[in-house]
């Protein structure tokens, strides 16, 4: 995959927007259409005090609410790091959203002002399928395009 050209092209389609939807839906048809394993790319918006709902995504039906207190996405909201699952029949407390989902990879997305937006995820039906390049270039790349939004 080449990060480089895929960041100059979301920061170029996303420069002086703020509106935190209209960004996170443009991320997720970019990031979907370029990375080969992501076979459902979202995010889930922080709503209220320790609960996301499904925000803007590509690929099939995602689950409509989750707690922080659950799943790898409520991992990633809880502690604020990223999660990098291999192998999702092995985290405790998966939510299944999709039953060909082998693999995730989550992060928290924050404004600015660091405030948790919500985070994204990308679910693989390849087990392993995400690297470590991938959250190097996905962690600053939501730290720039997310840093004005409301």
């Amino acid at each position: 995959m080449d990060y480089e050209t895929a960041t100059k092209e979301i920061l170029a389609l996303t420069h002086g927007e703020t509106d935190a939807v209209a960004l996170m839906a443009t991320l997720a048809c970019e990031i979907h259409a370029r990375h080969p394993f992501s076979d459902w790319t979202g995010f889930y918006r922080v709503v209220a005090p320790e609960l996301m709902k499904i925000g803007p995504y590509q690929g099939g039906h995602g689950c409509l609410v989750i707690p922080f207190s659950r799943g790898v996405c409520g991992a990633c909201a809880r502690s604020g790091q990223v999660q990098n699952v291999p192998d999702v029949d092995a985290f405790p407390d998966h939510i299944a959203c999709s039953s060909t989902t082998r693999s995730e990879l989550v992060l928290p997305v924050w404004n600015g002002a660091g405030r948790l937006l919500g985070v994204l995820d990308l679910d693989s039906n390849t087990p392993a399928a995400f690297t470590k390049a991938d959250k190097d270039w996905l962690v600053p790349l939501l730290a720039t395009v997310f840093r004005d939004a409301a």
